[in-house]
């Protein structure tokens, strides 16, 4: 690691399900650790705002105000202790039609909606639908998120020309930037060897920054994207008209930042709970997400999400509790209200020299070598959805990866359906076909084909033992095999079958076999459409 790294601290989870009597006391050592990897986190925090706010199309502080109230009030009640939230570049490529078309005030009204949409979501558990996400989709989440990480970072490679056309650097101000980059980046590497009081990302600013200073460094500094100067945020109600046109306005655009917004914060959740190896809540993030989108809306605020560079800057400076959150947010309205003289100084090199560490540490680099032993399919997942996170969005590419697995997993489910025949015991001169393997969509052409209609004797049973009838189609198939035999002038038994399935095959004129060992799981049906899944996962 190129932090220092502090997985296996003590469990200290500011605000977490401890009781008072179990809950572990912050050391100041502890709490020093805590508020230094906050600082470090407010630092990059920085133009990462100021940027999202130009590509959403709005005003530096409406990016800096969202930073700092989706920060704050995630910190305090997320579903994690040590994940970052703000203004995200996910949601800005989404409000830039918006702010272009109708103007801002609509897009805070937007924001609220989203909170709104956000907080349903919370309050209806939908969050625990997370777990569904294959692992193969979160290793390509994650190297997704690293290259627009990446990627992202160019864009400091610009400066503006007299003019305000901005071209790419040259010269001597391009060589100084790429010195400071690789400074920045070996300080980073090198100073946990030296001390861990002090986080390494933090060091490095501090180190760069002093060097830009006191040689007078002619490079690009964070007061060239613009003031950081400015009030508190004061509450306000968006100026728009409060009609049905004005929802048919601004709801597409809040479901699709509510979406995004969830499942990266979610995402996220997983990742941050891997590394500190800390329990969290799904749906209470989901809370957390939608009260913070609410108030910011109010506030004059972009709306933001969990960060994933700014978690991973955190978690590997040592920031384990609700502290570093909270005091990256205080220390970021700092900047606003008393600061940004300073703070517009640094460099930006060493910031950019961050984030590309971040970059290094949050790839998973063995996702690589592991393509040559996972299944094809895993693989093949892992690189679509890296390439559509890159492209398009993450909210698409993680649909895209999830529905991609699930055709994979039902692909080679259906393979697994066949039957074998033997002479019946009860029934003199029957044949029975003991059908193996689940029987849903995905199989019932496979299930069709089993059977031998003009060879087979006049009674035929079908044995549903050691098999599960999932779904409508699955019932379907039954039906039309049974037909097929009829229409042959044979008799069809079936054994096995739930109560749910006699039901619904008895409406069809189907017979059915009365056994007492007939299996017990139930079939939950809409009797409006016949449609089946059984409880429990058969």
């Amino acid at each position: 690691m190129f932090f220092s790294n502090n997985s296996r601290l003590s469990r200290l989870i500011c605000g977490a399900s401890y009781s008072d009597a179990s809950r572990p006391i912050l050391s100041s050592k502890q709490l020093s650790v805590e508020v230094l990897s906050g600082l470090t986190v407010s630092l990059a925090l920085v133009p990462e705002a100021v940027a999202f706010a130009f590509v959403a199309g709005v005003a530096p502080l409406v990016g800096l105000y969202a930073a700092f109230i989706v920060g704050l009030i995630t910190a305090l009640i997320g579903g994690r202790p040590g994940m970052i939230s703000g203004a995200t570049g996910a949601l800005a490529v989404v409000m830039v039609a918006l702010v272009m078309s109708h103007g801002v005030q609509y897009l805070f009204a937007t924001v609220i909606l989203m909170g709104i949409l956000q907080l349903i979501a919370g309050a209806l558990r939908w969050g625990k639908f997370i777990r569904m996400v294959p692992h193969p989709v979160m290793l390509g989440f994650v190297n997704g998120l690293a290259i627009v990480i990446g990627l992202a970072q160019l864009e400091q490679f610009k400066i503006a020309d007299a003019d305000g056309t901005m071209r790419w650097m040259q010269g001597e101000v391009l060589y100084f930037t790429l010195g400071l980059i690789v400074l920045t980046m070996l300080v980073i590497w090198l100073a946990p060897r030296v001390t861990k009081i002090i986080p390494a990302p933090l060091a490095a600013i501090g180190i760069v920054t002093g060097v830009v200073l006191g040689f007078g460094v002619d490079v690009p500094r964070v007061g060239d994207l613009a003031s950081l100067a400015g009030g508190w945020p004061s509450f306000a109600v968006p100026m728009v008209p409060f009609t049905l046109e004005t929802l048919s306005i601004i709801f597409p655009y809040a479901l699709i930042l509510a979406a995004i917004g969830l499942i990266e914060s979610l995402l996220t959740l997983n990742l941050v709970g891997e590394m500190t190896e800390q329990r969290g809540g799904a749906s209470q993030e989901c809370l957390a997400q939608g009260t913070a989108n609410l108030v910011t809306g109010f506030f004059g605020g972009m709306g933001g999400c969990a960060m994933i560079g700014q978690s991973m800057i955190n978690v590997k400076s040592g920031g384990r509790t609700r502290i570093a959150g909270v005091a990256a947010a205080l220390f970021l309205l700092s900047f606003i209200l008393f600061a940004s003289p300073l703070i517009e100084q640094i460099p930006i090199a060493a910031l950019v020299g961050v984030m590309f560490m971040v970059v290094i540490g949050t790839f998973a680099w063995h996702s690589i070598s592991a393509m040559r032993r996972v299944p094809r399919s895993d693989a093949l997942v892992i690189i679509v959805v890296t390439f559509v996170t890159v492209i398009e969005d993450l909210a698409i590419a993680v649909v895209v990866g999830v529905i991609m697995s699930a055709l994979v997993y039902a692909w080679n489910v259906a393979k697994h359906i066949h039957a074998s025949k033997r002479p019946s015991i009860r029934e003199k001169g029957a044949i029975v076909y003991d059908i193996q393997g689940p029987l849903f969509f995905g199989s019932v052409a496979g299930f069709r084909e089993l059977f031998q209609v003009k060879d087979d004797p006049e009674t035929v049973i079908i044995d549903f033992a050691a098999s599960r009838v999932v779904d409508q189609s699955a019932l379907q198939a039954i039906e039309d095999v049974a037909a097929k035999y009829n229409e042959a002038g044979k008799r069809v038994m079936l054994r096995h079958l739930s109560q749910d399935c006699h039901r619904l095959l008895s409406k069809s004129g189907q017979l059915i076999v009365d056994s007492d060992d007939d299996p017990e799981y139930q079939l939950a049906v809409d009797y409006g459409v016949r449609l089946g899944v059984f409880e429990n996962g058969h």
